[in-house]
């Protein structure tokens, strides 16, 4: 199979990848064609015998960082972001689940997204996110166990007040004490 073959063969999980980052059709089409062509246009920058789709995810994710700072925003930021406006399918609880899934995902920090997207969602090992990332193994790891936590606590007890207003904030739960005296 020749090179550009093999780059048009992983285009659906690409696209897959780009949707969960971006939330929006359009946006993930432009960034996996983007990719395909950085890609094409600079195949001999790809070492033979490693590997091609976290090369390809790596670009798609420059891409990502790139179109982000020259929009100087977040998708979660946004009061328009794309999980304010889905809707379940009519009596389908698991409509129900993938739209909460969807909106615990859009609240996680981006660095923890992308490594639970790629470790989870893409299946690649550790080793590929760290390259595909450029962070060390460790945290890869790190943001993985992070991601995982932030995201069952968002589904279990859902999002903290005020918390749908971006991802930086976090709440720390605490305890109300009162002095008998």
């Amino acid at each position: 199979m020749n090179f550009e073959a093999e780059v048009i063969a992983w285009l659906p999980q690409l696209r897959r990848y780009a949707r969960a980052l971006t939330g929006d059709r359009a946006w993930a089409d432009d960034l996996v064609q983007d990719t395909a062509e950085r890609a094409l246009a600079r195949w001999s920058a790809f070492r033979p015998n490693s590997n091609l789709r976290a090369w390809l995810l790596t670009i798609l994710r420059h891409l990502y960082i790139d179109q982000l700072r020259g929009r100087r925003e977040i998708a979660v930021d946004d009061e328009s972001a794309p999980w304010r406006n889905l809707e379940a399918p009519q009596g389908e609880v698991d409509g129900l689940v993938l739209r909460d899934l969807q909106r615990a995902l859009y609240c996680l920090p981006v660095e923890q997204r992308e490594v639970l997207l790629l470790v989870c969602v893409e299946e690649l090992s550790y080793q590929e996110a760290s390259s595909a990332l450029g962070v060390p193994i460790g945290t890869v790891m790190s943001r993985l166990s992070r991601a995982r936590e932030h995201l069952r606590v968002l589904l279990t007890e859902g999002p903290a007040e005020g918390a749908d207003k971006g991802p930086a904030r976090k709440t720390v739960p605490f305890k109300v004490v009162r002095n008998p005296s």
